[in-house]
Order: C-alpha cells, then structure tokens, then sequence
C-alpha cells in the first residue's frame, strides 16, 4: 500500500549563540515545556515553539512570519503562499491550547509562563501573578490635570465647543455607518461575485425548490462496530441489518446494543449539517435529515442528497461513488482506506492513503457532484479517510472561492453543472485538518 508521508520539522533558519542562550533562563523554561506531556509526542508543535523562542532571544522577534515558520519549522518551498496553505495558523492554534495545558497542569509552579499573543507568533514571558483584573489600586492613577481652571464664561465657551464637537462626531459617524450599510447591502445583494455565482449554482441544483433532498450524516456505532469486528459490512448487509448480529468484540453488553441501536454521528458532521441550513436556497419544507439506516434506495432514486462521510461510517457513500473515478476503499480488517485513481492522469498516483496511527499525518477526501440513481436529480457527497478529511472537504465546499475555478469548468451553457469529482489532500493535527490543497479533479 502507497502510503504518504507525514509534514517532517525542519530546523530553524538560524539559531543564537549556544552559549549565552544556554544561559538564558527563558530558553531553560522552554527546554522544560517541550520535554512535558503536552508536547513531548509532538515534534512539530515543539519544534515551532522552539523556532519562535529562539527568534525572539536572538533579538529577531520582528521578523517571525508566518511564511517564515512554515519554511523553517513545516518545510514548505519558499514560494508557498500562505494565503493557499494554513497549516502555521492551524499549529498555532494548537500551540496556544497546549501551551495554556501546560501551565495549568505540570507547568503551573513555574516564575514565568509562555504565551502566544493571538493574532502574531512572537512569544510573550509573563509571570503568573501578573492579573489585569486586579484591585483597582493597582491600576494606574488617573492622568493629572494639566490645564488652569478657567472662569464660568470660558467653561461655558469650552462646554459648548465640545457638544459642537461631539455633534460633528455623530453626524460623521453617522455618514459613515449609512456608507457602510450601503456598500454591505450592495456587496450582499447587488454586487455579484464570481464564485458566489458558481457555488449558488451547486446549492440550487442540490438544494431544489423541485423536490426533496436527504441529508444523511455517518453512522458512527456502525462504524465503531466494523472497527470492533476488524471486517467492513457491505451495503447489502447494512440494509437487511444483519450486520447487527456481528458477535461482541471487548465490548460489554450494554455498550454493544447501544452500537447497535443508537442513532451517533459525529460533530464535523453536526458542523456541516449546521452550514447547509445557512445557505438561501435550504427550505425545511424540503430539506429532510435521514439517519443511514433509515434511508432507502428509492430516496436516491427520486430526490436529491447530500451524503456525508465515506463508505466505513456511511454504506450509502459507497453506492454513489462506485462508479466514479475516484472512490474510497477500506481494507478488510479496517485497519486502514485508501482513496482509489481508477485513472490516473500525468502526475497522479493510482491510491492515496494516510497513517492514521501518527499524530499528525497527511490524508485525503473527496468532494463529489454526481447523478442520482436515476439521473433525474443530484446527490452531494463529502467523503474523507478520516474526521480531518471530511473537515477539509466541508471547508473548501462552504468557501466558493477555493473550488470556484472546477464550478467554472463544470458550468454548462444552460447554467446547470456537469457532475465532477475533486480530490484533496489536507494535513490531520489531533483529528483537526490544515493546509488543504487541492490535488485532482475530474469533470464529466
């Protein structure tokens, strides 16, 4: 099996003086936090936050990027764009809660603290006692006053300068606020982007005033069960139920019927059922949530669909996708996916799988517009090798601009959309998905 390989760290452009810093107690500090819990199994959190640190120390605090880090710590070519690949934003976000872990945790007897400052990457060194919602005595005095007093007319003659002032203040504040609403409201309604164009093409035809559409999310105590019997159950199986009679695997009882009985889906999944409510073509009148085991064959051949997750956690992925290019395949033991090219193109490789056993890892999902089971509707599916992929897929479909180009391509002279397939790849950090690119894509 053709596996990708994980984002390696590489070592921070430069480094200052060994011998001072050694001395330095800030870098002792973070010597201390990266051989803690919270980072000792991440290489890539620690090495960031030792990129940072040492930058700062060395005086150079003014130059962290952004880019910088993602070509220092993350091993990005220095002509990536930062506007294309997030992948140092999505660390920082998780540097900031491990960090916060920390000194809450083993961390918390330490004379300083490290923070990251949202919005930048420069470390802070504060102390812990250093609260700035303190008693008001330890707040700055008020600023004395530093003109004379002056006599009732002057008081008068400033008391009415200043209400002449406060009234020109609102007047153009309010000048202001109308330009605003006016450029909102022309910008919302009146303005038309390109890609808000082609992504409305895409709700409208799945999201139809003209029939029903089922939302059908993953079932995950199904899903958990395939993992427990280490075998994936057809569709076939999956409809009939017989997958329920499955022996229990290190299971007890009670939790072995819950698999089998309990409607569970995931959060990503709740997210991106929340984001399709907020697109102005959903109706509730039409728009109909269907729990997997629920669904039926006619519901694909009359309505509309969105179906979510790949075949392991949601069988009726695996009868949309089957006869699409690119299509997601479990192994036996579920043990692992791989994302198969039925086809591959100049510079595409024929499977695409991810270790889901590292922390951090490379994975892959797809993206896929095709016909429903009689041709007389469409059916949407967002499916990954894992929760990060599926993350990744739900992003880039709610922002138009990053898939605008193949709606563009897929736009047919009558307005409607031919069917097309998208494959991405996206970095997994604690099940949570950064720098999603896409990689391939087909239009039929």
């Amino acid at each position: 099996m053709k596996t990708a390989a994980a984002v390696q760290p590489k070592q921070p452009l430069s480094e200052p003086d060994p011998d001072w810093l050694q001395n330095d107690s800030r870098w002792a500090l973070t010597q201390r936090v990266v051989a803690g819990p919270h980072f000792s199994r991440s290489a890539l959190l620690s090495s960031f936050l030792l990129y940072v640190v040492s930058e700062t120390l060395a005086g150079r605090a003014g130059a962290i990027s952004e880019h910088k880090i993602g070509v220092a710590v993350f091993g990005r070519p220095p002509s990536y764009r930062t506007d294309d690949d997030n992948i140092v934003r999505n660390y920082a976000r998780q540097l900031r809660k491990r960090l916060g872990e920390h000194f809450s945790g083993v961390g918390r007897d330490e004379a300083l603290r490290i923070d990251i400052p949202v919005g930048g990457y420069v470390p802070a060194f504060v102390s812990p006692s250093a609260d700035p919602s303190g008693p008001a005595s330890d707040l700055p005095q008020a600023v004395p006053q530093l003109l004379p007093p002056v006599d009732g007319d002057r008081q008068a003659n400033a008391a009415s300068r200043r209400i002449g002032f406060a009234r020109s203040l609102f007047i153009l504040g309010s000048v202001v606020l109308l330009v605003s609403l006016v450029c909102f409201i022309a910008n919302r309604f009146l303005l038309r982007h390109p890609e808000d164009d082609a992504s409305r093409i895409l709700w409208r035809a799945i999201l139809t005033d003209s029939a029903n559409t089922f939302i059908v999310p993953p079932d995950v105590g199904f899903n958990l069960l395939e993992d427990l019997a280490h075998q994936s159950f057809p569709l076939a199986s999956y409809i009939k139920g017989t997958f329920v009679e499955t022996p229990d695997a290190r299971v007890n009882s009670h939790t072995d019927r819950d698999l089998r009985t309990q409607q569970y889906t995931d959060f990503v999944s709740t997210q991106i059922v929340a984001m399709v409510a907020r697109q102005p073509e959903y109706d509730p009148r039409r728009v109909l949530l269907r729990f997997p085991r629920d669904l039926r064959i006619s519901d694909l051949k009359n309505s509309n669909a969105l179906i979510i997750g790949s075949v392991s956690a949601n069988p009726w992925a695996g009868l949309i996708d089957s006869n699409a290019n690119f299509h997601i395949v479990p192994s036996r033991d579920m043990e692992s996916a791989e994302i198969v090219n039925a086809k591959p193109l100049a510079g595409e490789a024929p499977i695409y799988a991810s270790r889901w056993n590292e922390p951090a890892h490379e994975t892959y999902a797809l993206i896929l517009f095709l016909p429903n089971l009689t041709g007389t509707g469409h059916v949407l599916a967002i499916e990954g090798l894992d929760v990060a992929g599926t993350q990744a897929a739900a992003d880039l479909l709610f922002h138009p601009q990053s898939i605008a180009p193949i709606l563009k391509s897929a736009r047919q002279n009558d307005g409607n959309l031919r069917p097309f397939e998208i494959l991405l790849r996206t970095t997994s950090i604690g099940s949570d998905a950064a720098g999603t690119q896409i990689i391939a894509s087909r239009i039929h």
